[in-house]
């Protein structure tokens, strides 16, 4: 009965100890997730500011400057899916 009760709480410890890397994963994977949206987000607002500042500056066309604002949205979300894979 003893060695049963011991192989039992063996069993239970190394299950325990597998989950452990998986939660941790998971943690990672959320922080990788949030830092990803956090860029993305700054980007847009980035991407505002540099179509004002082109409008404003009335040098380009509004087609060039909707171009610009394209290339720095899309920068913005490479830059998140390096971050995440």
């Amino acid at each position: 009965m003893i060695k049963f009760k011991s192989i039992i709480s063996a069993m239970v410890a190394a299950a325990l100890l597998a989950g452990t890397p998986t939660l941790s994963w998971g943690t990672e994977q959320g922080q990788q997730r949030k830092a990803a949206r956090d860029v993305k987000q700054d980007s847009r607002q980035g991407a505002r500011d540099t179509k004002q500042a082109c409008r404003s500056a009335n040098d380009k066309s509004n087609a060039a400057c909707r171009q610009d604002k394209r290339q720095t949205k899309q920068t913005g979300r490479q830059t998140g899916r390096d971050i995440k894979y």
